[in-house]
């Protein structure tokens, strides 16, 4: 070796020739132990974390997104703002995003093996992390900073996901084979199957006569079957209108003087099941040859595929026919009111929420050395797609039962109480609490509704990079590169729904027992809080039900659109061009270095999409659409990203870093070219809705100070503090205009011309403190020396202007934790390995002005969580090792979100039970 520091920084299995130099980082691909990680953490020319091959395999996950939970500063979400948003993607049970400091996952660049993968969701920038489980990666680097020859396209940090070659293995032929189990107990509380397996390969070989060949393989498949439950306060609310102000002004506000958020009260709610299964497929493929000592060509290639059937079941509890305000119940004389529930419905809704995810990636490069120049060039092709291929939806509901409008006649001015646990149960009389558990004698509404979702995006680029050791004696190197990448996006939905059965959903005479898509109960809508059965929807007979009723095509209001086909409005294509250049350098003033860079992104974005010409008419105020063809537009940006990172190494266990440097996000392409509606209106104004070709990017000046320390002792610990500052805001909202504002030009009505359009933010900042530390009791003789304890924390206090239309200018930012904190107590010794983690993640705002009134008080804020993980392994043999796995220990909810930071009247929540998991690895 190099150095005898050198076995601080690689795995004795990998290969002897590996660089301790700065350069470590791109060197050693693969670490496998928390050690190594640690080690690399150090050595590394900016502040990074680290996920080892081992640190995955002690992880009681369901993917790689939750294994990054172990870090200091990365949030997790189990839910977005796409098509499965909301509760729908919580209910998975799983984790699906990633970010890093306290910035949305849309602000997160994802790279795997240094490539920027492709963006396949629909309404962002995200990338799904949770169609990747942690068996199909080793190595996971996390860069808290970018420099100037790093992507610049994040705010957040970038994640890259690596996988070995043949070369990290010191072994001339490898091979591992594992195969696991899965259990998931909430499934078992309503006698489900909650099973689930997996089965994993990996192998290496060198050959060649001087072993300068290299070919390396892994291979997985996995499956889980899921059953959790779900109530729906908060998104009924949304949806459904079900809620009110327990006392209400006549104009139905909350009064002067009281809090809004803690006068809210339930009038509605859903309980239901999220069932269903996800199975996995994929791999990796690495081919080196080493042409010569001085020229190295590769080629690498990942691909990961995801299929999920996910059914929701709902019973629903909503009261109907409201009145609110004046129109409501008097407070004996006073000014004040109470809502008035005239009636109340039970239902039932169902839904399927599928979808096909994959992810792939294309890579071949050479590394050759020319002396003190080395070059570094490779070309890559990238591809994903999130699909909703087959979203059914069926429902029925009570119609005037004892001659309520719409359900059960009610009359009430409360219908929710709470209990302990901040759940709702409604007051029900008995034809409506026996109609609850009867479901089936609803009328049916309708065979159903069905729509298709298509997202995807390729991406292809050229990547440059070389350096020049000068060696001088302050001038070390000079770095230089070039890169420039081309994606396409394509998105399209269809919206069909077959008629309503009978000539009116009110004279509908057919039962919902009667349709024959179900033949079976769950017994139990949420055990051990409600407790009526609920209908178990055959898919099957559904879709079969549906396909066999004459079919109307809804979406874009049924029309053909002069033959562009049924759904063309809701049609986006773009193409994204981003080319690149930078320069650094690496100067050396004793133990200080410093690396001053400059690089340059100019982004050239054509989008096309459908553009809506409707003119109401003056007389009969009837709106009708006149034409519609595709249209598009364009949208550059150029960024001048200077940084400079210091570093000062007074010993080999030490570091302090100080580092300034500048990053940007682009906006999400349905914010630049969202479907496009004019409206010439009866009084001759004109009403123009349309994305915005010129919103700017989110820019971020980024700072940050740290220091990390080793010890000879099994000891780590680093410190950090960084800020950033946030110009032009954008936040993720979905389908959603981002802060969308009006704009009305014109004198008069029949002249005015209003646009509605989204429009960025104000300036925000984040300020944070991280702390990570591990120690293992080394110097304790005996048993005791294995035991060792670890952890991290940071804390977030975030600030931002959402801008002039929403008038909130000093908000948290979206889906920043106050306080993300890990801990772990471990044991090593002996081939006998335990941990007991404990994560806790604190509230964050989900999404803004929820029920749209303008304010901060109804933000949708997920509440803290907690999970205690245990995991026990054991070396059989040399060739043999054994794991279980507990995730979810004490079995506490899996999330929780509400209306309100400190109100529970508003309130979604998702219980997921225990994941057990089970697996067996063999090696040689």
């Amino acid at each position: 070796m190099a150095s005898s520091a050198a076995a601080l920084f690689v795995l004795p299995s990998m290969a002897e020739t590996a660089d301790t130099s700065s350069e470590t980082i791109e060197t050693v691909r693969v670490v496998g132990t928390r050690q190594s990680a640690d080690a690399l953490q150090l050595r590394a020319d900016s502040t990074i974390s680290v996920l080892s091959s081992q640190d995955l395999e002690h992880t009681a996950v369901h993917n790689v997104a939750e294994a990054l939970q172990l870090l200091p500063g990365i949030n997790v979400t189990n839910t977005g703002n796409s098509f499965f948003g909301g509760i729908d993607g919580a209910s998975r049970g799983e984790g699906m995003f990633a970010q890093v400091r306290g910035m949305n996952s849309e602000f997160t660049l994802n790279l795997i093996n240094g490539v920027d993968v492709a963006q396949g969701m629909p309404y962002s920038r995200e990338v799904q992390l949770s169609l990747l489980p942690p068996s199909g990666l080793q190595t996971i680097v996390v860069n808290k900073t970018g420099g100037a020859d790093q992507e610049l396209d994040f705010i957040g940090g970038s994640i890259d996901f690596r996988t070995p070659t043949a070369f990290d293995f010191s072994a001339d032929q490898t091979f591992s084979a594992t195969l696991g189990g899965r259990a998931e107990t909430r499934a078992f509380d309503y006698k489900a199957d909650g099973m689930g397996y997996s089965a994993s390969v990996d192998g290496s070989k060198k050959f060649g006569a001087a072993n300068q060949f290299g070919l390396y393989a892994s291979a997985y498949f996995d499956q889980r079957h899921f059953v959790n439950s779900e109530l729906a306060g908060k998104t009924e609310a949304g949806s459904d209108g079900q809620w009110a102000f327990v006392v209400s002004d006549a104009d139905g506000n909350s009064p002067a003087g009281m809090n809004p958020a803690k006068n809210l009260t339930s009038i509605g709610f859903g309980v239901g099941i999220s069932s269903g299964y996800t199975v996995r497929w994929g791999g990796n493929v690495a081919a080196d040859w080493n042409v010569n000592s001085n020229v190295h060509v590769y080629g690498k290639a990942s691909y990961a595929f995801a299929h999920t059937r996910q059914d929701t079941t709902f019973s629903q509890i909503l009261a109907t026919n409201v009145k609110r305000g004046s129109s409501g119940v008097r407070i004996g004389t006073t000014d004040l009111y109470q809502p008035l529930i005239n009636d109340v419905s039970t239902r039932f809704w169902y839904e399927t929420n599928p979808e096909n995810a994959n992810l792939g990636t294309a890579q071949l490069g050479t590394d050759v050395s020319l002396g003190k120049l080395s070059l570094d060039g490779k070309v890559y092709y990238t591809w994903g797609k999130n699909d909703r291929p087959n979203h059914v939806e069926i429902s029925n509901r009570p119609l005037n039962e004892d001659g309520g409008g719409n359900g059960f006649a009610y009359g009430g001015t409360s219908l929710i109480s709470y209990d302990s646990d901040a759940f709702p149960y409604a007051t029900l009389t008995p034809a409506m609490a026996a109609r609850l558990g009867n479901l089936g004698a609803n009328p049916a509404r309708r065979a159903g509704d069905m729509s298709f979702q298509h997202s995807g995006q390729e991406k292809a680029g050229v990547i440059l990079d070389g350096s020049y050791a000068v060696d001088d004696e302050w001038l070390q190197s000079v770095k230089f590169g070039f890169k420039e990448s081309t994606s396409w996006r394509h998105v399209d939905a269809l919206y069909t729904e077959t008629p309503n059965f009978g000539n009116t959903p009110q004279l509908s005479t057919v039962m919902f027992s009667d349709l024959g898509i179900y033949d079976s109960m769950w017994s139990q809508a949420y055990p051990g809080k409600y407790t009526w059965s609920v209908p178990k929807i055959n898919q099957a007979k559904l879709i079969g039900l549906y396909q066999s009723k004459p079919t109307v095509i809804d979406s874009c209001d049924g029309r053909n659109y002069a033959g562009y086909g049924y759904g063309a409005c809701d049609t986006q294509n773009g193409r994204e061009t981003v080319t690149s250049a930078y320069a650094m350098a690496t100067l050396k003033f004793g133990d200080v270095e410093a690396i001053p860079g400059l690089r340059y992104e100019h982004s050239e974005i054509h989008n096309v999409f459908w553009k809506d010409n409707f003119v109401t008419d003056k007389t009969t105020k009837k709106t009708n659409w006149v034409s519609g063809g595709f249209t598009s537009n364009n949208t550059s940006y150029d960024e001048v990203l200077p940084s400079l990172f210091l570093n000062w190494r007074p010993a080999d266990g030490a570091v302090y870093r100080a580092s300034v440097w500048t990053s940007y996000t682009r906006p999400a392409f349905i914010q630049l070219a969202a479907n496009n509606r004019t409206q010439t209106n009866a009084d001759g104004s004109t009403s123009i809705t349309e994305g915005n070709p010129d919103l700017k990017p989110i820019e971020s000046v980024n700072y940050e100070l740290s220091g990390q320390w080793s010890s000879e002792h099994g000891g780590y610990l680093q410190a950090s503090a960084f800020a950033k500052q946030l110009s032009n805001y954008i936040y993720n909202s979905g389908t959603n205009f981002v802060n969308g504002t009006s704009i009305t030009t014109g004198n008069t009505a029949d002249t005015s011309v209003t646009f509605t359009k989204p429009m960025n933010g104000g300036s925000g900042h984040i300020y944070g403190i991280e702390l990570e530390f591990r120690q293992k009791l080394d110097e304790v003789s005996g048993w005791l020396g294995g035991f060792g304890l670890g952890g991290n924390f940071t804390h977030n206090w975030t600030k931002v202007d959402l801008g002039a239309k929403t008038g909130l200018n000093s908000e948290p930012v979206q889906n920043a934790p106050d306080n993300v904190a890990n801990m772990q107590l471990f044991y090593e010794k002996d081939g006998l390995q335990f941990d007991l983690l404990w994560h806790y993640t604190g509230s964050y705002v989900a999404s803004y002005d929820y029920l749209g009134k303008g304010a901060s008080w109804d933000h949708v804020w997920v509440q803290p969580t907690q999970r205690v993980d245990l995991h026990v392994g054991y070396e059989i043999s040399d060739a043999l090792r054994g794991d279980v796995s507990v995730s979810n220990l004490m079995d506490t909810e899996s999330y929780r979100a509400q209306v309100g930071q400190y109100s529970s009247a508003l309130s979604d929540v998702v219980d997921t039970g225990r994941t057990i998991l089970f697996t067996i690895k063999y090696k040689n």
